[in-house]
């Protein structure tokens, strides 16, 4: 009988078990981790006792995971209801700048929309058409090291040479009329694998907010 045939056998006896016992008490072999032989009674328990070490340490991924969304989920609810408050353009900018450097620690942020009737908003001033269609040809969050540098200099000025990583979210309603931005002089700040679920739900937040103070494009 080959191995596959001996465990397939045991599988389908388990009263195997039972009728030989005696057998399997006088069974010994390696230790996993060498050194004697022990009776295979105590390599199940070193077994059981591998296995629940590595249950425990996936339950405290779990509940890391689990308490890092609670904590973000309640900084997404709070610039939800500060974009909600928010009375027009000027104080929603303000809203999006300041939770995003407080609560989500992001040093440098960028909110622009290409509208006509923007003036009395200088921080949704005119972007270059490069930057437009750069943002517009986005199928989702970008993260990464690697945005035009003209795109870059247009959203951040003269702070763009010390930024090394960033993620440009569109804005976007029935098509796209703005970006919010975001930016680090540390590279792995934003990475190009990194999930961009709240990313886009921000983005989302704040397209929705902006279509109500600005006019129609």
């Amino acid at each position: 009988m080959t191995p596959d045939e001996v465990a397939t056998y045991l599988q389908d006896h388990p009263e195997f078990f039972e009728q030989y016992a005696d057998v399997l008490a006088d069974i010994y072999i390696p230790h996993p981790h060498g050194g004697r032989a022990i009776p295979i009674s105590e390599r199940q328990i070193l077994t059981l006792r591998e296995r629940g070490r590595q249950l425990e340490t996936k339950l405290r991924e779990v509940i890391q995971f689990g308490q890092e969304n609670d904590a973000i989920g309640e900084k997404v609810h709070r610039l939800t209801l500060a974009l909600l408050t928010a009375a027009d353009v000027a104080a929603l900018v303000n809203v999006v700048k300041f939770n995003l450097r407080e609560d989500f620690a992001v040093p440098h942020v960028a909110l622009c929309a290409w509208f006509d009737d923007r003036g009395h908003v200088p921080e949704l001033g005119a972007v270059s058409r490069e930057t437009r269609e750069y943002v517009g040809a986005l199928g989702t969050v970008y993260c990464g090291g690697h945005v035009p540098a003209g795109t870059t200099s247009d959203l951040f000025g003269e702070t763009e040479p010390q930024l090394k990583s960033f993620s440009v979210i569109p804005l976007r309603s029935h098509e796209t009329f703005g970006v919010l931005a975001l930016a680090s002089e540390d590279a792995q700040r934003f990475y190009s694998d990194m999930g961009t679920m709240y990313l886009k739900r921000i983005g989302d937040m704040v397209a929705a907010a902006l279509v109500r103070h600005l006019p129609a494009q």
